[in-house]
């Protein structure tokens, strides 16, 4: 394909027409600081979470986040 066509097709695309999006209302979001620790883990559990694949020690951070907004939840 030549240049031309290329951008033709861009052109074409109703996907590509970034035009239409309403960032007005956009609200900037930043990621909650995390801390770098050493924790020890029994060899089968750290096993499991990267047996899932990458993002094990976010896996793991998720689910220790909903134990202690669980545990919080009780105490109120």
């Amino acid at each position: 394909m030549t240049e031309e066509e290329i951008e033709e097709g861009i052109r074409r695309d109703p996907d590509s027409d970034t035009t239409n999006f309403d960032w007005s209302k956009a609200v900037l979001v930043m990621p909650k600081r995390k801390e770098a620790i050493s924790i020890r883990l029994d060899e089968d559990v750290l096993a499991f979470f990267k047996s899932l694949g990458a993002g094990y020690q976010t896996r793991i951070n998720a689910v220790l986040r909903h134990f202690m907004e669980q545990v919080r939840a009780k105490q109120k």
